[in-house]
């Protein structure tokens, strides 16, 4: 029995890793959708940088989960439009916008929620498996 326990227990604790590692990636994509449009606050400055979230392994309850290890900005350039009449523009009339791209975002953010319903369905599994064990223990 306590070797049961302790499997669902690990089973439900890296589960709730990525739970919880899901939740700051789906932060950090929310971040970027809302910066989506911002410009620099000074002529010719750079706008918001697109973050990307970094995970890696972590132990928990004698098992490997994961966890988000820390954001990083993306390299990538950022793009450019012209619009000389903009406060962000630099001296040849070009502002740059951020390095976010609105359906990559989107398409993470339903990738995040996908892998955050999915580690749930695992807790609720293993907490039915354990429920059902000790109806048969009772019996």
């Amino acid at each position: 029995m306590a070797e049961i326990r302790s499997q669902s227990a690990a089973a439900m604790a890296v589960a709730a890793s990525a739970l919880k590692a899901q939740q700051g990636r789906m932060r950090i994509i929310a971040e970027n959708i809302a910066n989506a449009n911002s410009t620099a606050r000074t002529a010719g400055g750079d706008p918001y940088r697109r973050q990307v979230p970094v995970f890696r392994p972590a132990k928990v309850e004698g098992a490997e989960g994961v966890q988000m290890a820390r954001v990083e900005g993306d390299q990538k350039d950022f793009k450019t439009e012209y619009d000389p009449g903009n406060p962000a523009a630099d001296a040849k009339g070009y502002v740059k916008l951020p390095n976010v791209d609105t359906l990559v975002e989107a398409l993470d953010m339903k990738e995040a929620q996908r892998a955050y319903e999915a580690n749930l369905n695992v807790i609720e599994t293993a907490r039915s498996m354990q429920s059902r064990t000790l109806d048969i223990l009772k019996k």
